[in-house]
């Protein structure tokens, strides 16, 4: 799924209140730039994406019929 369709994703169902929707169009949007980054910069991203994906902790947890 590209960015643009997960973005339409998002927002047909209210996901800009779910944080790990908005890292996942993040992440689509930092593959498509892949080709105009360097290695350096393109792994320094996906780092950050990383260290904020880590810092949601258990977001699923109670959430899991709906998320899975």
């Amino acid at each position: 799924m590209n960015s643009e369709d997960l973005a339409k994703y998002i927002e047909a169902t209210d996901g800009i209140s779910k944080p790990w929707l908005l890292i996942q169009l993040r992440l689509a949007k930092l593959k498509e730039r892949r080709q105009e980054m360097s290695t350096e910069e393109f792994n320094t991203q996906l780092a950050e994406l990383h260290a904020e994906l880590m810092k949601l902790g258990k977001w699923w947890v109670g959430q899991e019929k709906d998320v899975f």
